[in-house]
């Protein structure tokens, strides 16, 4: 079989876990408020002030927390789903 194929048969990802599913959602909504933020941040702040400002910073800093702890448990998670197989052939 060309290596090709056998690439394409083989998972390169764990499941999806509820908790991860939630993760993606909250990375998703984090990516989208921030654009928004941003985009709107001259309306913003003729409309509340200065706030405006440091209400988009702190999304920004959130989103960019929340990714890097995604990515760290998301990875950890498609690690541990890789590893699966070779410790289980490794027992036989």
């Amino acid at each position: 079989m060309p290596l090709w194929l056998d690439l394409l048969r083989t998972p390169m990802a764990a499941p999806e876990t509820d908790r991860l599913r939630g993760m993606r959602r909250t990375f998703q909504a984090l990516c989208v408020g921030t654009a928004l933020a941003v985009a709107a941040n001259p309306l913003l702040v003729a409309l509340i002030g200065q706030v405006a400002t440091f209400m988009t910073v702190a999304l920004f800093v959130m989103t960019a927390l929340h990714t890097a702890l995604y990515l760290l448990r998301k990875n950890r998670a498609d690690e541990a789903w890789l590893m699966q197989p070779a410790v289980e052939d490794e027992r036989s």
